[in-house]
């Protein structure tokens, strides 16, 4: 009698805990219900802006692009969403932008270089913002870097860049292209002379082909891939060396940095100049973002990483994906900045820009012959003609001596040109 009363006391109470987990599961359930529908009547309507450090035609600008059609569908609320270029000092011009004057309210976002988001770590000046403080959302990719010679030019293999002299081609001092070279010359002993001022990896790219320069750095392999795919499958650009964490199959034959180290030392400093390029595609929203947004934000990232018709377009542009959540992404960046002190301050020494030379640009006199969307043909005084790309934002206009848009060039008209070279960027067009 007695065990059968304790048992019925147990049973009762027993129910009651169940009906209170119950409870407590549903409120749970009404709450994130309702975070859910709080985000959803802010993001409707609206327009997110998604921005991208580099210049069109690259790798970054790629996915970016391929993110930007597929995302806004799994962010509650359905935004539109509109990707947008801001290229400049190799990305930190976006970082600066995103920490210190992006709208805080999870509408604005932007993937740039991760040389650049450890701009601060190294010292640059200019890098107005703390890496560890951004919302990050994920990463595409986790990229496997490279470095490249064309054909023509001789170097065949790493060790032969160790040699002989070389000149590599670069956006800028802080950009990738430009780190890992001047890396070589401090580490190993290289001796290469780079020329900066080059309109992106496209423009280092022409460069070699117009032989210019010899080699570049920072083509990551998802953008030998998708971009660069013809010249990598043809050997006319040869991979010399491949950077980042650790091996990549599709690059059996070509040396890792990390063959060339003999101590967890070294290896650490190779990690804090080549091995953060393994954050190929990181998403970055301003620090302070709601909470609410934030984990929205991230979740529909992920969801747009699994997405099919996201994986179909990454597929047809031979894009690879290997994504990582917001909250991956944070720990590797805390595993750089925790280095020891010693393995920071020698990537540091070996990151010493130095004096910087730039590319020189060439100057030509002609006539406009034709006029397309992005581009103008020039046919100069010996009947040669020359193909110019020609950027709202990147070229300098005027006609009769005043400022003009790019849509007043007109066939007939006679101009004065600085440019790259032929197939590149017009940087300045002056016309009568």
């Amino acid at each position: 009698m007695t065990r059968h009363g304790f048992h019925v006391i147990h049973s009762r109470l027993g129910v009651a805990r169940l009906a209170a987990a119950a409870l407590l599961g549903a409120g749970t359930l009404a709450l994130a219900g309702n975070a859910q529908a709080a985000v959803a009547d802010f993001y409707k309507g609206k327009r997110i802006s998604i921005f991208v450090g580099n210049h069109p035609g690259g790798g970054y600008d790629a996915y970016t692009r391929l993110l930007g059609r597929n995302i806004g569908r799994h962010i509650p609320g359905n935004p539109r969403v509109l990707v947008r270029n801001m290229p400049g000092a190799a990305g930190i011009l976006l970082a600066n932008y995103l920490y210190n004057s992006a709208k805080k309210d999870g509408t604005e976002m932007g993937i740039f270089a991760s040389s650049s988001a450890f701009a601060p770590l190294f010292g640059v000046k200019k890098a107005k913002f703390r890496i560890e403080k951004f919302t990050w959302i994920g990463n595409i990719d986790q990229t496997t870097g490279t470095c490249t010679a064309w054909h023509t030019s001789g170097f065949k293999t790493f060790d032969d860049l160790l040699k002989r002299p070389a000149i590599f081609g670069a956006t800028g001092p802080t950009g990738v292209n430009s780190e890992h070279p001047r890396g070589f010359n401090a580490l190993f002993g290289a001796q290469i002379k780079v020329i900066h001022g080059y309109p992106g990896s496209t423009g280092v790219l022409l460069a070699m082909k117009r032989k210019e320069v010899q080699g570049g750095c920072g083509f990551a392999l998802s953008s030998l891939k998708a971009r660069r795919r013809s010249e990598w499958k043809s050997g006319k650009l040869v991979v010399l060396v491949q950077t980042g964490f650790k091996k990549h199959p599709d690059l059996a034959g070509v040396p890792h940095l990390y063959d060339y180290v003999k101590t967890d030392e070294e290896k650490k400093v190779l990690d804090l100049i080549y091995g953060r390029h393994i954050l190929g595609r990181p998403l970055a929203a301003p620090p302070n973002i709601p909470a609410d947004r934030t984990k929205a934000l991230r979740a529909a990232f992920m969801a747009t990483m699994k997405d099919p018709e996201f994986l179909k377009g990454a597929k047809i542009q031979h894009l690879p994906v290997q994504p990582w959540n917001g909250e991956q992404v944070h720990k590797i960046i805390n595993q750089f900045l925790n280095y020891p002190p010693a393995v920071i301050a020698k990537a540091r020494a070996a990151m010493e820009i130095g004096k910087v030379v730039k590319v020189k640009l060439k100057r030509l006199e002609g006539t406009i012959t034709k006029v397309s969307k992005k581009k103008i043909k020039v046919k100069d005084q010996a009947g040669k003609v020359y193909t110019f790309k020609v950027s709202g934002r990147r070229s300098k206009i005027s006609i009769g001596g005043k400022k003009a848009k790019k849509k007043a060039l007109k066939v007939g008209m006679s101009c004065a040109f600085r440019h790259f070279g032929d197939g590149d960027i017009a940087k300045n067009i002056k016309c009568k």
